[in-house]
């Protein structure tokens, strides 16, 4: 379930649609597993966010990344915060995979643009989810990265042990995917921010709902892990802001007790969708690239006296997002007989006193 389903009032914001971040308008998510026994055990899979719903290697989108900590890997980083634009689909998966992933988004860009084009500098972030998956197996398959890809779509998002989030752990219990968003108004103008997380960090001591602690458990070592945070948003906002919006997501993580421990790989990247930006160099002879409907989007941006309101829903979205992994993903068993409990199933949810 989601956390929301304990009641509506518990969280501040007013949620999209979906309560997704596929409820900014064109954003798209594709999911895809690998779950075998033999002859490895295997429990893991990409997750893909593709900017938009044209060709995201033709028409850029502002964006920018941001490190809480530093130990993990978010590939393309320097590109985007050096041209301030995201042009590639983004992909998450296990660390093992980096490679295949960023393989997987060369034939996705080949396969539609043929050959007579610059590369694109693919954005892949990983997550470690050794306990649940035998790491010393091969990397998730291209095929699967494709058809994450290609299953990419609106509406609803699967959240919890599902992609990326398949073998991942969340304060000592299953985590994984998680997705939320806000809608924010801005002089008459809705706009709304969207977050998506892959969730594998934090002990169980170190667990806050809401300001509750519900595991009662002495300290034990502090568990290294990571968070790959998407932040997507329809408000015209440009790539200096989009810094500002990614820095906040570590503050929805804090909320629910996070404290980006040694070895975890905290990165956050946000995009807007608010206007679109033709990559060079290009060939209209080709078909390929299509001068985009520009008229639609806006060529304003808002202005530093109104981001407030989007710094307080990209907070609430990230904790939510969190919170959504914890409550979604179902208990796991996996490599070497490890089994992580679904957070939902366990007593502690009475504990938290919010019925």
């Amino acid at each position: 379930m989601k956390f929301r389903a304990l009641g509506n009032d518990l969280l501040k914001g007013q949620p999209g649609k979906n309560n997704s971040i596929t409820d900014v308008q064109g954003v798209m998510v594709g999911h895809a597993q690998v779950w075998t026994d033999h002859p490895y055990i295997q429990r893991t899979g990409a997750t893909v966010i593709l900017p938009h719903q044209g060709n995201v290697f033709a028409e850029g989108v502002f964006a920018h990344t941001e490190v809480m900590n530093g130990f993990g890997i978010l590939t393309g980083r320097d590109s985007i915060n050096e041209l301030g634009l995201l042009a590639s689909p983004i992909v998450l998966t296990n660390t093992r995979s980096i490679g295949t992933g960023y393989e997987a988004v060369m034939q996705y860009f080949l396969n539609k643009a043929g050959i007579d084009y610059d590369l694109p500098l693919p954005v892949v972030g990983e997550c470690d989810d050794s306990y649940l998956n035998d790491s010393r197996g091969p990397p998730v398959p291209i095929e699967t990265f494709e058809k994450a890809i290609h299953s990419a779509s609106t509406g609803t998002v699967e959240e919890g042990a599902v992609g990326a989030g398949t073998g991942m752990e969340l304060f000592g219990f299953k985590g994984g995917i998680g997705t939320s968003s806000r809608v924010v108004e801005n002089q008459g103008v809705e706009y709304t921010v969207g977050v998506l997380v892959n969730a594998n960090f934090g002990s169980r001591h170190q667990l806050s709902i809401l300001g509750r602690r519900p595991v009662e458990a002495e300290q034990e070592e502090p568990k290294d892990g990571s968070c790959i945070g998407v932040l997507a948003t329809d408000a015209p906002v440009s790539s200096e802001m989009l810094g500002r919006l990614s820095r906040r997501m570590a503050f929805g993580l804090a909320r629910t007790g996070s404290v980006a421990n040694n070895s975890s790989g905290d990165i956050f990247l946000a995009f807007s969708t608010g206007r679109k930006i033709l990559m060079e160099p290009f060939s209209i002879d080709s078909g390929w690239l299509k001068e985009p409907e520009t008229k639609s989007f806006s060529t304003n941006f808002l202005s530093n006296k109104v981001i407030n309101h989007l710094f307080e829903a990209t907070v609430a979205a990230t904790e939510e997002a969190v919170l959504n992994a914890l409550f979604q993903a179902k208990t796991t068993k996996g490599y070497a007989g490890h089994v992580l409990e679904g957070f939902s199933t366990t007593s502690y949810v009475e504990r938290l006193g919010l019925f």
